[in-house]
């Protein structure tokens, strides 16, 4: 295996989980804002190869990436465990729709497996960041008919699109993105008339808020050490 080989390797969950620790620490330090550091995270969790890796740590502190040359320096960071989010059972609600109005699905719910969504001249959002899954694979099945609907994920859940767009569509973006090990697949079908069918990955308010609080509590004692504090 040559070099040139190297950055074209597979990455693997444990080099993307690594990569997301180095972007926490440089976010508790003040390297990265929160804009930023959400967009590299996505990067980090859409990478398939070590090439596709490396560039989002390269101006950090303790960066690389774990090609066979080149180790990171931290262990994997801690992620959810997903056993305890996939509960059985049959959902919290199995349907939402929107009629010249809104939904939105949010915090603490169990998504059934299956679960159907109808925007009409209206708009829904259907939260999973902070949900419980009733089986290892559920399915949201949209239709939206000028209007739109959002579909917001948290890292680590596979995501598969699979509806059907005419003069309206469907967000790829997420799909491809490797899942965790024991997390959820979430399958988004259903028909777009007219109307947009959004899917994001964005992390956890509990999450956001960690960080933010481990930041505050880096830089309180930084100035300490500083001899800043009364």
């Amino acid at each position: 295996m040559t070099d040139d080989a190297v950055p074209d390797l597979r990455a693997s969950d444990a080099d993307r989980e690594r990569v997301a620790g180095i972007l926490r620490d440089a976010l508790a330090e003040g390297r990265l804002d929160m804009e930023e550091f959400e967009e590299r995270l996505d990067a980090t969790y859409r990478a398939r190869t070590y090439g596709e890796l490396a560039p989002i740590t390269r101006d950090l502190p303790a960066t690389g990436v774990a090609v066979p040359s080149v180790s990171l320096a931290k262990e994997p960071a801690a992620g959810p465990d997903w056993s305890r989010r996939i509960v059985g059972g049959g959902g919290t609600s199995t349907w939402a729709a929107a009629v010249m109005s809104a939904f939105q699905r949010k915090g603490s719910w169990t998504v059934p497996r299956r679960f159907t969504a109808v925007a009409f001249w209206g708009g829904g959002e259907l939260d999973l960041r902070e949900a419980n899954f009733a089986d290892r694979e559920v399915e949201i099945n949209v239709v939206a008919i000028m209007g739109g609907v959002d579909v917001i994920v948290p890292p680590g859940v596979e995501v598969v699109v699979r509806g059907v767009g005419i003069m309206g569509g469907f967000d790829h973006r997420e799909e491809g993105v490797p899942g965790a090990p024991g997390a959820p697949r979430v399958i988004v079908t259903g028909f777009a008339f007219w109307g947009s069918v959004g899917v994001q990955r964005k992390l956890t308010r509990a999450e956001k808020q960690r960080i933010r609080e481990e930041r505050r509590r880096e830089k309180l004692e930084g100035r300490a050490s500083r001899g800043e504090l009364d």
